[in-house]
């Protein structure tokens, strides 16, 4: 952990991340804590300030230890994934396979129908995560589509059929 003015910079063993905090935010290394202050407690503005810095921090320390995993599932007769040359190919019914270029810094594995993300980064595994989902959203009468692990789908009831009325 090191600071430079105002830019803060974790090494771990996954890698090392940087973060320019905002000018109203200064941090300090006390005995392997980073403390993060600002001015004024009581302005509205600097409070907000003041509690994002520390989870963006927070989050920075944890992700080069522990690193942070997104897991997305597809549902659907004949929706697949595969990782191929630096891309992420899916059939998600489309009349053409889609491919998405994964960003530097994310890991992607695909097994049967799980597509697993990982990084160091949690914006970064978030985003991909939700830039994968936007490709196909699962739909709510069937539930085909990508969707995060553990998801749940309000699913919709479809036409009903009404019976021939005579009088």
């Amino acid at each position: 952990m090191t600071i430079n003015d105002s830019q803060v910079t974790v090494k771990g063993l996954k890698g090392s991340l940087q973060l320019m905090l905002h000018p109203k935010v200064t941090a300090q290394v006390r005995d392997q804590l980073i403390n993060i202050l600002v001015k004024k407690t009581t302005d509205k503005e600097e409070k907000s300030l003041w509690g994002l810095s520390r989870s963006l921090v927070n989050n920075m320390v944890d992700g080069v230890v522990n690193g942070f995993v997104k897991q997305l599932e597809i549902n659907g007769i004949g929706f697949k994934a595969s990782v191929q040359a630096g891309k992420l190919v899916l059939l998600v019914g489309f009349s053409h396979p889609v491919e998405y270029a994964i960003p530097a810094g994310i890991d992607i594995k695909v097994e049967k129908n799980i597509i697993t993300i990982t990084g160091i980064d949690k914006q970064r595994v978030g985003q991909t995560a939700a830039e994968i989902r936007s490709i196909k959203k699962p739909e709510p009468y069937k539930g085909k589509g990508i969707r995060y692990f553990g998801e749940v789908i309000k699913r919709k009831v479809g036409k009903a059929v009404k019976g021939a009325e005579s009088k």
